[in-house]
């Protein structure tokens, strides 16, 4: 099974994101997976024009020489597509968005994908709601999960409070951080057995660190140091 993982924070493997994505795509590749990680921050991609040439006068082919020549053959080939990124406003980030919007020569009008294709959301935020993840949830299920037309989505693992983990971590709390990354590896390899993620294992992901109050407590509580110390 091919998996092409395309991670959209600007931080990139040292960002919050990573922190989940990097296991889950452990768990693939110890699953039998073929992985690839590619970097949308790394790459020159032109917004799409929507001129709707790569349906109607070159099908398949878009008229842009960028770097989506290279990642639109591996976006078609992929059985599995995982889209990784942060929730900074109620979204996906900017050059994640622009690379998925110029998938559109790979799926022309009336052209059958070759094979099923199944779609993954891996995304955390700083905020203590899950709910904050609702867009990118409704945008995923609108493109990927439509089986009539070769694609699914297999699931989602989304990590609110993620700065609340690093200061988990850094005070040497990591019972509950490591039980994290262990379901998102596990979850890796239920992709690949089962075909799609558990909802148990979205919320063993997901899983509550501290209560909400608490939780905003704490972040105003550094809110403040950051702004004495500068």
């Amino acid at each position: 099974m091919d998996v092409l993982a395309i991670n959209g924070s600007p931080h990139m493997n040292e960002g919050n994101t990573a922190k989940i994505l990097n296991p889950f795509l452990e768990g693939l590749n110890e699953a039998g997976a073929n992985v690839e990680l590619i970097y949308s921050w790394k790459l020159n991609i032109e917004p799409c024009s929507g001129d709707m040439s790569c349906w109607f006068v070159n099908p398949g082919t878009c008229a842009k020489d960028d770097d989506m020549q290279t990642i639109l053959p591996k976006i078609k080939n992929a059985d599995v597509i995982v889209w990784a990124s942060p929730v900074y406003y109620s979204g996906i980030t900017g050059p994640l968005k622009t690379l998925m919007d110029r998938q559109l020569p790979a799926y022309v009008m009336g052209q059958p994908r070759s094979k099923m294709q199944k779609a993954v959301l891996v995304s955390t935020c700083s905020a203590w709601e899950i709910s904050m993840f609702d867009p990118l949830l409704v945008q995923m299920k609108a493109i990927y999960d439509n089986p009539q037309e070769g694609c699914e989505f297999a699931g989602a693992l989304l990590r609110p409070m993620a700065e609340g983990m690093n200061e988990m971590i850094k005070a040497g709390e990591t019972a509950l951080i490591e039980g994290i990354f262990k379901a998102a590896k596990q979850a890796g390899h239920q992709l690949i057995k089962d075909g799609r993620i558990s909802e148990d294992m979205e919320k063993a992901v997901s899983r509550e660190l501290m209560p909400r109050d608490a939780y905003y407590r704490a972040a105003q509580e550094m809110i403040e140091q950051m702004r004495t110390s500068h």
